[in-house]
């Protein structure tokens, strides 16, 4: 019966580690900066490690066709939100040793992608 205990108590110890590793896996994300880019280069987005929008740059050559600059700042961002969210997956794979645990990236914060 006490065995049991041991064992809730160890589950718990692990759960509060996770806890920590999580939450400084929060701060590096948010550090981490992804790029995309669009119109062979012309458009540059960059997001952290959560998805926001950071910065994007526009070559002023790519300025003659404003729905066709629209459709690559859309692309650009969107290439640059995948990375993020590839590199998140990663980090919580080899934080939680691969298993799945759901809705434990939706604790990292939305993303703005997409």
């Amino acid at each position: 019966m006490f065995g049991n205990l041991g064992n809730l108590a160890g589950m718990l110890k692990s759960a509060k580690e996770m806890q920590g590793q999580f939450a400084k896996l929060q701060e590096e994300l948010a550090s981490r900066r992804y790029e995309g880019e669009a119109g062979g280069g012309m458009i540059r987005a960059t997001v952290n490690g959560k998805g926001t929008l950071v910065d994007i740059k526009i070559d002023p050559q790519a300025v003659t066709d404003v729905e066709l600059l629209e459709d690559m700042v859309k692309a650009a961002v969107a290439a640059a939100g995948a990375k993020s969210q590839e590199a998140m997956k990663s980090e919580l794979a080899s934080l939680t040793g691969g298993m799945n645990i759901p809705g434990l990236s939706d604790m990292l914060g939305p993303t703005q992608t997409g």
